[in-house]
């Protein structure tokens, strides 16, 4: 099987696995960490070109999981998170994975923000080096085997 289907495969499963747990990830910190990674991987690179942000945005509008959140509200906070990554990728990181780090103390939501990020970071059939990357450390920011996602 070529690297394209596993790719796609593996989002495929991320997604109908997310949505099995829908009504189990309501938290607020279930949000924020996903719009922590959901801007991480959009500016996995350091960098998040209007392209790259509005296509992950409206990724982010539009699944299932995250619907339990009001779409304008999860945009903001989208928007708010990829500002500090782009003002200071460094420091932002760093931000971004404490956000994160918060969702560990529930499993299945800690497993379902990775699984966000792989479902984003797959979404365009290329889940490149960086963004491969940035969710293996938010991985280990919730104190979960990367390898468990693929990784």
């Amino acid at each position: 099987m070529a690297l394209w289907d596993r790719l796609k495969e593996s989002a495929s499963q991320m997604q109908t696995q997310l949505t099995a747990k829908k009504n189990e990830l309501t938290s607020g910190a279930f949000r924020d960490a996903s719009m922590a990674m959901c801007a991480l991987v959009a500016a996995a690179d350091g960098t998040a070109d209007p392209s790259e942000r509005q296509r992950v945005a409206q990724l982010v509008a539009t699944n299932d999981v995250l619907r339990n959140f009001p779409a304008d509200d999860l945009r903001r906070r989208f928007e708010e998170n990829v500002d500090k990554l782009t003002a200071d990728f460094g420091f932002g990181k760093v931000s971004m994975l404490q956000e994160i780090a918060k969702a560990g103390k529930r499993p299945a939501e800690a497993r379902a923000v990775v699984q966000i990020g792989i479902v984003i970071g797959g979404a365009d059939g290329h889940f490149d080096a960086h963004e491969q990357a940035v969710v293996r450390e938010a991985c280990f920011a919730l104190g979960l085997p990367p390898h468990e996602f693929g990784l």
